[in-house]
C-alpha cells in the first residue's frame, strides 16, 4: 500500500511534517535572523528567520528532536515550544535534562504514535554521529519513520556524518523519502572537522538509499554552515543524480507519494 507524506519547510532543521495523520515537528528553530547564542567555546549566529511563525504552526502531536544542547537544532522559542506536543522525542540525556513530555529513544528502539482518527506512525530510532569519531559533541539521534502497513520508510537524519550507521540504516529499511540534515557544518573553535553531512557525503548517501528521493534541511540560515545549495547541487550533478534531489520552498507545503 502506498504510503503519503506532507512536509513544510520552515528553516534550517525545521519542518513541519504530516504522516499517516501524525502532525510533527523537526528539531525546532523559531528565533528571528540575528538572534545570537554565546557559550563558553563559540557563538552561534542566526541568519534567516523561519518560513512559518510558531503561532501558525497549530496542532503537534510530537516533536522529533535530534538532540537538545545545540542552539542550532533547539532555540530559545523552540524550547518554548516543546511543551505544546502531545510528546517530544529525543536522545536519553535530552529527554533526562529536558524532562516533562520528553521521552528518550534508544537506536534501533520503535515507538508508536497515534493520530487522532487513531492511525499509527511508528519512529525507530537511527544511528547518529554529530563529528568525527574522536570527537565529544554529545548523543545525537536520527529517525526512521514507517505505517504498520508499508515496507517503505522515511529517514530523518539529524545531525550526522557518513559512517556506518548510516549504512546499516539502508541495511535495516527500504529507505524512499531520505532528510538529510547537511550544510557541512563547522565550527572553528571546536575543530576544523565538519559536524553534518558534506555535499559529498549526500551523495555517498543517496547512493545507499538507491530509491530514495532526496531532501536537504539544515543547510542555511545559520553562519556556521560551510557549504550551500550551490555545492550541493554540483556533487549531485557530478555524480548525474540531480533528479533525485527535492529542494523545498519555505513556508510552502509539498506532498510526497511512495
Amino acid at each position: 500500500m502506498n504510503a503519503s507524506l506532507k512536509m513544510t519547510y520552515i528553516g534550517g532543521p525545521t519542518a513541519l511534517i504530516e504522516m499517516n495523520g501524525v502532525r510533527f515537528l523537526t528539531d525546532p528553530t523559531f528565533d528571528s535572523a540575528g538572534s545570537e547564542y554565546k557559550t563558553n567555546l563559540y557563538t552561534l549566529r542566526k541568519t534567516k528567520s523561519p518560513a512559518v511563525g510558531r503561532d501558525s504552526i497549530g496542532r503537534i502531536d510530537a516533536v522529533l528532536l535530534s538532540h537538545d544542547h545545540h542552539f542550532d537544532n533547539l532555540d530559545r522559542s523552540g524550547r518554548e515550544m516543546l511543551t505544546l506536543a502531545e510528546q517530544v522525542i529525543t536522545t536519553n540525556a535530552g529527554a533526562e535534562r529536558l524532562g516533562g513530555n520528553a521521552r528518550a529513544l534508544l537506536p534501533w528502539q520503535q515507538i508508536e504514535l497515534k493520530s487522532h482518527d487513531g492511525n499509527v506512525l511508528r519512529v525507530t530510532g537511527a544511528p547518529a554521529r554529530h563529528g568525527p569519531p574522536n570527537g565529544d559533541r554529545g548523543p545525537v539521534l536520527g529517525f526512521v519513520l514507517t505505517t504498520p502497513d508499508s515496507t517503505d520508510a522515511v529517514y530523518v537524519s539529524g545531525d550526522t556524518v557518513y559512517y556506518e550507521g548510516v549504512a546499516e540504516v539502508a541495511r535495516r529499511f527500504n529507505i524512499k523519502l531520505a532528510i538529510l540534515f547537511m550544510g557541512a557544518a563547522r565550527v572553528p573553535e571546536v575543530g576544523p572537522d565538519h559536524l553534518t553531512f558534506t555535499a559529498d557525503e549526500g551523495v555517498d548517501a543517496a547512493s545507499l538509499f538507491p530509491n530514495a528521493r532526496i531532501i536537504p534541511l539544515h543547510f542555511e540560515g545559520w553562519r556556521h554552515f560551510s557549504e550551500s545549495r550551490e555545492e550541493i547541487d554540483k556533487a549531485f550533478s557530478a555524480a548525474s543524480i540531480e533528479k533525485r534531489l527535492e529542494w523545498l520552498m519555505p513556508g510552502e507545503p509539498k506532498q510526497f507519494e511512495f
